[in-house]
């Protein structure tokens, strides 16, 4: 008998706020920079997202909230009438699937182009300090460019292209959105003190430099109600060029999840460890400890695999798992998780670019 079958209920129906699972296992957000430069999908999109549709969850691909918030070339939007009806290409193919899949809200901050950013202006950002690192434009990788500062007065705009992209996300057919607080963008630019040297009332302390993620989150609650709005925190996850963590991870992370339990959110994704290479944590951080402090659903991510997943939910640990990179090379992952089969591998050069190829035409298994 299959490891998933004998040991888990990995693979039986759970509920997180109003989204009704048909298993535990959620398809991570996997940028695949397979758009066009009006970040529009289409139906190559929509046949990549209903093959997965198996997911208990998709969360889509980190989709920009604005023109300023675009930090890659090839990336989608979610903020114009032609993005919004491209999307429902996609939801509609993942409903017609059987599947559920939610969008994730996205706004880069300072890790960003001015070659990406509307009249080549400045990426914005919490306070003026330069990223480390390359990002994609269509000239090919470039440097990173210098940010400059929110002014206090520009915050209130900010939320709002939050809501606007929220409430776009509920016409074009998603169940619900996740708010993307993690992995060095904007809004856990504002939450680390590396990154947020402000002096006013969205900086210097704990409480200030959270007030950002939770006016968004509050704002985007607005638009979808509480039991449709995921969020992702990556604690101990640094940028492209390192960007060095928070100072007191522990405290920082621990006042906004309790902060963020007075919402009720449908789940907390939670990058355990750093996104994508390991799940090595720094001395002195406790992840399960901050992922105790959240009274809901939570959804552990990272290097998972069958085994890890199965443990980490026999212990109570997770109520779900997402899985990013298997999910490329096997559509069909959730079977070949439950019968304990060998997944394919993807080669790296096909994660981005190259259209259908390594995109669609990865096989399920057959029956």
């Amino acid at each position: 008998m299959a490891l998933g079958n004998s040991c888990s209920d990995l693979f039986s129906p759970v509920r997180m706020g109003a989204l009704a699972l048909a298993n535990r296992i959620v398809m991570a957000p996997l940028t695949r920079s397979r758009m066009g430069t009006d970040g529009v999908p289409n139906e190559m999109h929509a046949r990549y997202y209903a093959q997965r549709a198996s997911a208990g969850l998709i969360v889509s691909e980190a989709t920009n909230i604005s023109a300023q918030g675009r930090g890659y070339a090839l990336t989608p939007g979610i903020w114009t009438d032609e993005q919004v009806a491209g999307w429902k290409k996609v939801t509609d193919a993942v409903h017609a699937a059987g599947g559920l899949i939610v969008c994730q809200l996205w706004h880069v901050g300072r890790f960003s182009h001015v070659d990406l950013q509307p009249d080549g202006a400045a990426p914005v950002a919490p306070s003026a300090i330069r990223a480390q690192g390359q990002t994609y434009t269509e000239q090919g990788m470039l440097d990173v460019s210098m940010p400059r500062a929110l002014e206090t007065s520009e915050i209130p705009g900010v939320i709002a292209q939050y809501r606007h992209a929220a409430e776009c996300a509920k016409r074009a057919g998603f169940d619900g959105v996740e708010v993307h607080s993690a992995n060095s963008y904007l809004l856990d630019q504002f939450l680390r003190d590396s990154t947020n040297r402000r002096s006013d009332e969205y900086g210097c302390t704990i409480e200030n430099r959270s007030r950002l993620t939770l006016e968004v989150t509050a704002a985007v609650v607005e638009v979808w109600g509480h039991d449709r709005v995921g969020i992702r925190l990556s604690p101990v996850t640094p940028d492209a060029g390192n960007t060095p963590l928070d100072s007191q991870v522990m405290q920082t992370y621990g006042y906004l999840i309790e902060q963020l339990n007075r919402f009720q959110l449908a789940y907390m994704h939670f990058v355990e460890g750093a996104t994508a290479t390991s799940r090595t944590v720094p001395e002195g951080v406790d992840l399960d400890a901050l992922r105790a402090r959240f009274k809901g659903p939570y959804i552990g991510n990272n290097n998972y695999d069958l085994a890890l997943a199965v443990n980490r939910r026999l212990a109570g640990k997770v109520d779900a798992v997402a899985f990013g990179r298997p999910f490329i090379a096997n559509p069909d992952l959730v079977r070949r998780l439950k019968e304990d089969v060998e997944l394919a591998v993807a080669p790296r050069e096909t994660y981005y670019g190259n259209g259908a190829k390594g995109y669609t035409d990865w096989p399920a298994l057959a029956d």
